[in-house]
């Protein structure tokens, strides 16, 4: 294995079952102490047991590595600091964070109750940033870090019936966004991994011959070299059925007309403004200002 986790302590959130499972057996497998978060809820958030982390634990002790459950809920910020000062205190450093958990509620927009919208987006993105901001010190102090988000395809193209899950979705890739700018400066990287696999949360969904292909496994190999010290930063990888992909999000040139442009300019000029032919990726909200001024400056010329 070139890929080695040797001296370092991972956290894993949603660590269970599923995708979470899979990550934490394998960051364990090269060499990580790893933390094993989970609450122990159902899909839908409700409920709550500590089985499912224990049991996962088991079998990386049963495996010669080793690891610590923990049933925090990872909506509650009190809750997820005690949860990294234990870390700590038993390991001294926290070098990776994998911010896997989630419930799902789905249901079309006009059925959807909003306390169905805001529960599925605290524990995705609020729970996110909770974990986040409880290493984030930590990693700072240390000079090192990786933390990955969990994205999927649900947010960055849509799904009938998720618009809880996808507005969660894509927030935690604008939080990527920034922290990566945040973070460099101390060698912290964040990337997000927009899986596709065979989980309780989507065995439902996904037709029964293809449930072959679609193992956690695949989506953890990505998720490895992302928490890993050769990992690139601020990437969305989409992975699914042995198959990795970069999804990016674009820009494009469009063009000047005035500032002092109306509606109707805006119309009568779409198809130049909307023409996709030359896309610019942004690394920062910076880029989008710097070309919109260097744009004006061109008309006034």
């Amino acid at each position: 294995m070139t890929i080695s986790f040797d001296g370092q302590v991972a956290i894993v959130t949603g660590a269970g079952g599923g995708l979470g499972r899979s990550h934490a057996l394998e960051l364990a497998a090269r060499g990580a102490k790893v933390v094993v978060n989970d609450f122990g809820g159902a899909v839908d958030g409700s409920g709550g047991s500590s089985a499912a982390a224990n049991a996962v634990v088991a079998e990386i002790e049963a495996s010669g590595g080793t690891a610590m459950a923990d049933g925090t809920d990872v909506t509650k910020l009190d809750s997820v600091n005690a949860m990294v000062a234990l870390v700590m205190d038993a390991w001294g450093r926290i070098d990776v964070l994998i911010n896997n958990a989630g419930i799902l509620r789905d249901k079309s927009f006009n059925k959807m109750e909003v306390a169905d919208f805001q529960v599925v987006v605290d524990v995705h993105l609020i729970g996110s940033v909770n974990c986040t901001k409880a290493v984030w010190a930590v990693m700072r102090e240390q000079n090192y870090g990786r933390i990955v988000m969990t994205t999927s395809a649900s947010g960055l193209y849509g799904n009938f019936g998720q618009a809880n899950y996808g507005a969660a979705k894509m927030g935690v890739v604008g939080f990527m966004n920034t922290l990566v700018l945040e973070g460099r400066k101390n060698n912290i990287f964040v990337n997000t991994i927009a899986p596709v696999a065979l989980t309780r949360m989507t065995k439902d969904i996904i037709p029964a011959e293809f449930h072959g292909l679609l193992q956690p496994e695949s989506v953890t190999a990505g998720v490895v070299y992302l928490a890993s010290d050769q990992a690139p930063t601020r990437n969305i990888l989409c992975a699914g059925a042995g198959s990795f992909a970069i999804a990016a999000i674009q820009e494009s040139e469009g063009m000047h007309i005035s500032a002092g442009a109306s509606a109707d300019d805006v119309a009568q000029n779409w198809d130049q403004i909307s023409d996709l032919s030359s896309l610019r990726e942004m690394n920062g909200a910076s880029d989008q200002t710097q070309k919109f001024l260097q744009q004006a400056a061109e008309a006034t010329k």
